[in-house]
């Protein structure tokens, strides 16, 4: 099977290049790779569909996104070029040939006044530019009519790159106390896990059948249970401070979002119901705690290239 990355220099990117070739031929593309075959501008959309018909993949895995969810406030444009208009240009090219399409989207795209998860037939319902154009994607694809899956994620963190995890250890290291916002709740989810589930899901998926006889369309995939970005950030410092990657833990003061305004509103809530995706696929998520321990103990990293 012929595979294609887009965003494989990207946080989740990085993950999948390690868990997606036991499926098949992994073609990783970025804007920055040395392949010049494989080099794309991802907000052009007439160089994505070149790219697509000339190595004409049998699943497109779409890690790439913009996720500067601040920015995208004041960059609308750009957000909604490689959020929204992405995913339907990959889906219209991969649907003429019969292949298909796995792609991630948020839990952003709920308003988070839900208090129980949030289930994928749930009403959307984005706050602001990135949650829009991530449900404007999501609603692109299917539009394609591509055999194609949408993953629902929340929370992404890892040892790369710039996310909340790698954030908190920098400022653990530097500072005696910090403050985090504790009236949101959602969960925290590791792009191991991810890249892992991902590709349990893959194998399982192009392996049911005909392509008619495949589910498609939403699921939701997170680690299980959930907690606040303050919840978060303690378990954080415990679990750095045990695995040694800090000598010791700062105190953590609890804060409301009102008191550390953002460009871009977030949901107050944003858990996911996985109960869906365990059905179809098996996905036993693990419990975002013991998923935070791996991450920290260089588990995923050393399953998985760089």
């Amino acid at each position: 099977m012929k595979i294609l990355l887009f965003g494989a220099d990207g946080q989740l990117g990085g993950y999948l290049r390690g868990t997606l070739p036991a499926l098949g031929e992994v073609h990783a593309s970025s804007r920055s790779t040395s392949n010049d075959d494989l080099r794309c501008d991802l907000s052009d959309p007439s160089a994505v569909d070149g790219l697509l018909r000339r190595l004409r993949p049998d699943l497109v895995v779409n890690a790439a996104a913009y996720t500067a969810v601040d920015q995208a406030e004041t960059d609308a444009d750009t957000a909604m070029r490689i959020n929204a208009i992405l995913p339907g240009v990959i889906g219209a090219a991969v649907a003429t040939w019969g292949g298909a399409v796995i792609h991630y989207s948020t839990d952003y795209v709920f308003d988070g006044t839900a208090h129980h998860p949030y289930t994928e037939d749930d009403a959307t319902a984005p706050l602001g530019v990135y949650g829009n154009s991530k449900l404007a994607g999501e609603q692109a694809l299917a539009a394609t009519g591509v055999d194609h899956l949408v993953l629902r994620t929340a929370w992404v963190y890892s040892l790369r790159g710039r996310n909340f995890l790698t954030t908190m250890l920098r400022l653990g290291a530097d500072r005696d106390s910090l403050s985090v916002v504790d009236d949101q709740r959602g969960t925290p989810t590791s792009a191991g896990f991810l890249a892992k589930a991902t590709a349990n899901i893959a194998d399982k998926w192009l392996k049911n059948g005909a392509t008619h006889a495949r589910p498609r369309g939403i699921f939701h995939l997170t680690a299980a249970g959930d907690t606040t970005w303050h919840g978060f950030a303690e378990a954080i410092f415990d679990e750095a401070v045990t695995s040694g990657r800090l000598p010791g833990k700062p105190s953590v003061l609890p804060i409301p979002s009102a008191d550390y305004p953002t460009p871009a509103k977030r949901p107050a809530w944003s858990v996911l119901d996985t109960t869906k995706t365990l059905a179809s696929f098996g996905v036993m998520p693990p419990d975002w705690r013991s998923d935070l321990r791996k991450v920290l103990n260089g588990d995923y990293d050393t399953a998985s290239s760089t």
